[in-house]
């Protein structure tokens, strides 16, 4: 396996151009670019990060449309997934935009969201949360995750950590985009420094989607 020396610009190129024409004839003719240029330093990238988070998923470049009425064939970003509970982990893309870096909570059953909503209702678990966000948020991090328009059934609508309550996913991240070092080694160092400030939120996600119970 080769070292992982940056995503080369033109992964970058490739998937703008895959936007413009998403199909077969274009992915047949261009996949040596796909499979050098993207799928290659992914997985060089996730080999290198394995030891300290975890071994990656890396996600198939074909959509699946069998019960979708978009029949676009092909994803327009590569991603790779490290999980560490059912739906949670750190989150890795490149596409067009360049590179993306997050991680969270992403799905999960009825019985798993419930479970995170007691945890941001407790106490002293739901203020270990906010503190975690909050260094997150000064740190340039993005919170997102789907949420509830309305309040959770069973909880008060002045509830002091509502807006959490109506998560139904949560996430952090940071768009990059394209910088000086996309292509070179460096960029390894800072996915690592990036999902390493997010080891605290991962962690804390991890122990409640797993069952850990909130602590009193």
């Amino acid at each position: 396996m080769s070292r992982f020396g940056g995503f080369p610009l033109a992964g970058l190129d490739f998937y703008e151009d895959l936007e413009a024409d998403n199909s077969k004839a274009f992915w047949t003719t261009h996949k040596d670019v796909y499979e050098d240029s993207v799928k290659a330093p992914m997985v060089a990238l996730t080999a290198e990060l394995e030891a300290d988070f975890g071994t990656a998923k890396i996600f198939r470049p074909y959509r699946d449309v069998r019960f979708s009425k978009d029949k676009v064939p092909y994803k327009t970003a590569q991603g790779a997934v490290v999980s560490v509970a059912p739906g949670t982990g750190w989150y890795v893309q490149i596409s067009a935009a360049g590179l993306f870096v997050g991680g969270g909570f992403y799905a999960g059953s009825p019985a798993q969201i419930a479970q995170l909503r007691a945890t941001i209702d407790d106490e002293v678990r739901g203020a270990e949360l906010e503190q975690i966000l909050g260094k997150l948020t000064k740190a340039g991090f993005t919170i997102g995750g789907e949420q509830l328009k309305t309040k959770p059934k069973g909880y008060d609508a002045d509830h002091p950590r509502i807006d959490l309550l109506r998560h139904k996913s949560l996430t952090c991240s940071k768009e990059f985009g394209a910088p000086a070092w996309l292509d070179k080694p460096r960029a390894a160092k800072e996915v690592r420094t990036t999902w390493e400030a997010m080891r605290p939120f991962i962690e804390w996600l991890g122990a409640v989607v797993s069952g850990a119970p909130a602590r009193t």
